[in-house]
């Protein structure tokens, strides 16, 4: 059964967001390195690219079901913070908004009553689970750390960031194989 028109849209809009997701971790990985904060630049710079690899998931599955992706523009992200609390802050922020997205998601499959949309969201529900814990920890690490102005702290958590290494979703057939 093909994807209907409105859970089509709603996904394509998703896929913009994760993309926006992708550039906006790489602009504060890019900001942590002005920073001398390579652990944290590292650290953000995974995080984009698991978005990316989220878009992609989403784009495959809209193909997969019959739909078509329609690209949309993405907005330029921020590129300063006043501190890595603020980045990670936002990054925080950002999660809880994207959570709210793909709940909102998870709502239209139900009402369209697309169980297979249902099913492939669930994996982006646990997904932000995940997502919110991490910056979350990390968040409270750095009120800590603020808390006590050492930054002998910061750059340990700096070297913990750092070692943060880049896993590919397991890849799914690509749009026209079998």
């Amino acid at each position: 059964m093909a994807i209907n028109q409105r859970m089509e849209q709603a996904l394509n809009d998703q896929i913009k967001w994760e993309l926006y997701s992708s550039y906006l971790y790489l602009s504060m990985s890019s900001w942590y390195e002005s920073e001398g904060l390579k652990g944290f630049a590292q650290w953000e710079y995974v995080q984009a690219q698991e978005e990316r690899d989220h878009a992609i998931k989403i784009y495959r599955y809209v193909i997969s079901r019959g739909g078509r992706v329609v690209l949309q523009p993405i907005d330029a992200p921020p590129f300063e913070w006043a501190s890595p609390l603020a980045a990670f802050a936002h990054s925080l922020e950002h999660e809880q908004n994207v959570t709210k997205m793909i709940y909102n998601l998870v709502d239209i499959a139900t009402e369209e009553k697309d169980h297979a949309t249902s099913n492939m969201l669930q994996w982006f529900v646990d997904e932000q689970v995940e997502e919110e814990d991490d910056a979350g920890q990390i968040v409270d690490q750095l009120e800590k750390i603020e808390k006590t102005d050492n930054l002998s702290l910061l750059y340990t958590l700096d070297k913990e960031l750092g070692t943060r290494v880049y896993v590919p979703l397991q890849p799914t057939t690509a749009p026209g194989q079998q």
